[in-house]
């Protein structure tokens, strides 16, 4: 699987996580959703992301 996909699949998974976290945990994991969101925009407006570094230390290839 390459990176590109890997991330996709990563934060999904962790916003669909979340979400499920906050309804049958806690209502306050919602944060952990709104800073997966951030993070998302903020990738996609300046083209750096950090799980792009950490997959790529991980040696997962482009």
């Amino acid at each position: 699987m390459k990176m590109e996909h890997m991330i996709r699949v990563i934060a999904g998974s962790l916003v669909l996580i979340s979400l499920a976290l906050a309804h049958w945990v806690n209502p306050h994991w919602i944060w952990f959703t709104v800073f997966v969101g951030a993070n998302l925009l903020q990738s996609g407006i300046t083209r750096w992301c950090l799980m792009e570094k950490i997959l790529a230390k991980f040696g997962v290839e482009k």
